[in-house]
Parts: structure tokens; sequence; C-alpha cells
């Protein structure tokens, strides 16, 4: 559904095998495996896709439903502990800097330094997947994020706070789960109003611990296993993911034949992104990261509860709450329409929607400043929360159903094999530098004019809005050929 198929691992015969098989390698590229130099930087997410599709029962219902069962809870757990830990500062702001005295230059780098984390991650997310297989990465990931849950749990000042949160943002970067991520981000809002920001560690410490457990039951990767030439171990976890009385002779010739094809195609470099009949492809999925991250969606998402204070709300208990309650069906509307309206007319709604409810926002802090001012504030100033929170939660809506997973998804879409490795790592570099830049800036900006700030964020969804109309190819139900001629016809 999420990818297009390239015509390298084509089996004649049956087109259900041949587009898992397809599917499957894809993502081994785009996790930066193949053809990537040292220097460069990796594709941070380790998909649990790779343990989700792989677990699936064959197509004769022969598969293992208990491994099914297993696999697809330890897939969850990853992508359950990425959103607690992006979500862990948005309720915490006002317990954390009271209780350790963080001034706000402090908390802006407490919340922050997450992301420089998740830069350093996806920098070597690549090199342990390749030495040391999926699991073996994805133990690490959870045990330096237990290192760092631990470290923030205890701390008493703002080195060891920062240190934890540095720490788990290695281990989401290792990670980076993107399915189901709104998940601990939901949670995290929720549970994060009703206990104290050192009993929300345990939030993000659980799934953690649950999958360390859980790795101990469910087998490597039979097509990483392949690809290090260790044919037996391959043929037997794949024969445990499928079932012990499953053929897989067929489908573990394709793994082989699929991955020799592989290796026959050249190696793409940094350098090579730049190239004529590239660029278009760079321009379009750097363009829609900067994008997502400049409609100031880490600033929102990392600092939710001080917004709402901000706006006059006593706490941001009720506007926390309702954002995690809408994020995820919001996400799953967006998921089901994506193959159904097409990309573009999901971006252009949510950039549009993005746009409108940062504008309301902004209006929101604008009158109240206003109002402020004036000698009579009356039953206006009682509007000024209520429409803050309605721009937030149009905000996140919007952004949820589209701009949060499609440019990802495009991403994939848009690059050819042999380069989708490279360009995979140089995009997410620039989605991990945005979601820096946003995030250590955010209160700085609300410090300066919190109008201003929406205002700013309102413009960014106006000008993606621009962009997707003139430059962003529809990808729909279009091979690879189609998108790159369709991308070279617009330059």
């Amino acid at each position: 559904m999420l990818f297009s198929l390239s015509r390298h691992c084509i089996v004649k015969n049956d087109r259900q095998v041949r587009e898992r098989i397809a599917v499957a390698i894809m993502e081994d590229v785009e996790n930066g495996i193949h053809g990537t130099h040292e220097s460069e930087v990796r594709k941070p997410l380790i998909q649990q896709r790779e343990l989700a599709k792989a677990e699936e029962s064959s197509s004769d219902g022969q598969g293992s439903l208990w491994m099914v069962l297993l696999s697809t809870g330890v897939a969850v757990s990853g992508s359950f502990e990425f959103g607690s830990c992006i979500g862990y500062s948005a309720p915490t702001q006002a317990g954390i800097t009271k209780d350790i005295g963080l001034s706000l230059s402090q908390y802006s780098i407490f919340a922050s330094i997450l992301t420089t984390g998740g830069m350093v991650g996806a920098v070597t997310s690549g090199h342990l997947a390749d030495y040391i297989g999926r699991k073996g990465a994805m133990r690490i990931s959870a045990v330096v994020c237990i290192i760092g849950w631990l470290a923030i749990y205890f701390a008493k000042d703002t080195f060891l706070l920062c240190l934890g949160r540095l720490f788990t943002g290695y281990g989401i970067g290792v990670l980076s789960y993107v399915l189901l991520l709104v998940g601990g981000n939901s949670v995290a809002f929720i549970i994060g109003t009703l206990v104290s920001w050192r009993a929300l560690v345990l939030v993000g410490v659980l799934p953690c611990l649950v999958l360390l457990l859980g790795l101990v039951f469910i087998p490597e990767s039979p097509r990483w296993l392949a690809k290090v030439e260790h044919q037996k171990a391959s043929i037997s976890a794949l024969q445990k993911l499928r079932g012990k009385d499953a053929d897989i002779t067929q489908e573990t010739a394709e793994i082989q034949e699929c991955i020799e094809n592989l290796q026959t195609l050249p190696r793409a470099g940094f350098q090579d992104l730049f190239q004529s009949r590239y660029i278009q492809s760079v321009i379009v999925s750097v363009g829609l990261m900067v994008f997502q991250q400049t409609g100031g969606i880490n600033g929102v998402g990392f600092y939710a509860s001080q917004i709402f204070v901000s706006a006059g709300f006593s706490s941001g208990n009720l506007g926390t709450i309702l954002m995690g309650c809408i994020q995820v069906p919001i996400t799953m509307v967006g998921v089901i329409l994506m193959d159904r309206s097409g990309r573009i007319p999901l971006l252009m709604v949510s950039a549009s929607g993005s746009s409108i409810g940062c504008f309301i926002t902004g209006i929101s802090f604008y009158l109240k400043a206003s109002l402020n001012l004036s000698v009579g504030q009356g039953i206006y100033m009682d509007w000024v929360p209520t429409l803050a929170l309605s721009g937030i939660l149009v905000y996140l809506g919007s952004y949820s159903i589209g701009m949060g997973a499609v440019p990802w998804v495009m991403m994939s879409e848009i690059f050819p094999l042999n380069i989708k490795g490279v360009g995979g790592s140089l995009v997410t570099l620039v989605s991990w530098f945005g979601s820096w830049v946003v995030s250590y800036a955010f209160n700085f900006l609300m410090s300066w004019s919190s109008a201003g700030t929406f205002f700013l964020f309102s413009a960014a969804g106006a000008a993606t809005l621009l962009f997707v109309a003139r430059v962003v190819p529809e990808t729909k139900g279009r091979s690879l050929e189609e998108i790159q001629e369709s991308l070279n016809s617009s330059k």
C-alpha cells in the first residue's frame, strides 16, 4: 500500500508474493543498508514493517498465529516507545520547571535535545542493523531508552535531566517506528495530565521492557540472515514465522533472488543525489520535510500544556487530553484515505487546515494581548482560551490526516531504488534537524509574540499549499517510471 514496487524484484507467477518480497527489500534499502558511505546519514527508521510483514501468515492460512500476534506486539511496543518519548515534554513542563528549577531556555534545551539524540541515532542505525541485525539494533535501542528514562526519573539537576533526554532521543533515533507512533504520543498526553512527571517515566520504560522480552521469542529477520549468508538460520527463521507446516521453498528462493539482484545495482553516494535525474526527487522530498517541520508540529507537540496556559486556561490538562483523543482516530482516517483519494488531495487538505488552525490560534493570542491593554475586557476575554483550543485541535487534526505521514510515504515512492537509501538518509536528517530548530526556538518565539508565532506557522502552511500544488506529483497508483516522467516534465 505504501510503497511503489521495483521491477528488480518481480516474480512473474504470483503478484501477491512478489509485492511482499519487493516491499520488504525496499525497506532494507530505505534503512540505508545498501550503498551508503560511512560518513553519510542513515535513515533512522528500523521499521517494524520488517517484523509485521514478515510474520504474516502464508496465503494458504498455514501461518503461525501466535507468532503473528507476538511479533505485532513487539512492533507496536517499539512504536509506542517512540511516541512516548516525543510526547513526554508536552504535559510535564510545569512540573519539571518547578521541581528542578529550570529557566525557559533550559527547558527548551531539555525538550529539543531529544532530536539531537535522534540525529545521532539516525547516523548509526544503518550500521547497527547491518552488523548485528534488526533484533540487535532494537535491543540496543530499548536498553539506551531505559537508561535515559532512569536518568530523567532520578534527575536532581539540569545535566542529568538533559542527558537522559539525549539518551532517549538516541534510542528512538535507532528505533524510529513510523506506524502507530501516535499511540504513544496520545497516551503520554493523557496520562501526563494525571500523574507527576517522574511517574510518567514509567509509561516510557514499560514498552522498552515489553520490547526486550518479546525479542527473546521472535526470530531474526530472514532477509537479513540471508543477506549475511546465514542460509540455514534464514530458512529456520522464515519457517518459524510462517508456521511449521508451511511450504517456504518458493519464498526462500525469491528472497535470495531479490538480494542477488540488489547486489548488482550500482552503489550510490551522497553526491549522486544532486545529479539532474535525481534532483527533482530531492526537491520534492526535502521540501515536504521542511514544510512539515516549519508548520510547527514539534513546537505544539513538545509544549502543548504551556500553550494552553498562555492562552488563559488555568492548566493545560483539558487541551492535552483532547489532543490525545483526536490524534489516533484522525491519523487512521488519513491512512484509509491515502490510497483512495490520493496523496495530493490529502496534502492540500492537511496544509489548508493546518494553516487555518494556526491562524485561529494566532487570532486568539492577538485578541488576548489587545484585550489586556483595553479597559473593559468583558465577556470577550472568556472566548480567547476556547478559540485557542479550537485552533490547536483544528491544526493537529489537519496535520494528522496528511502532513504527518504522507511526506514519508511519498519519499519512499519517488526515489529510484538505487538511490533510495542515501535519499532517505538525507530526508530523515532534514526532518530531525528541522524538528530540533522548531522545538528549541518555539519558547523564544512565544516570548517574542505568541500571536506572531502562530501567524508564522500559518504562513508556512499556506506556503506548503503552494508548494504541493506546483511541485509535488501525484504518486497514487503510478509506477516509478511514471512518477519520474512526471517529475522531469515539471522542470
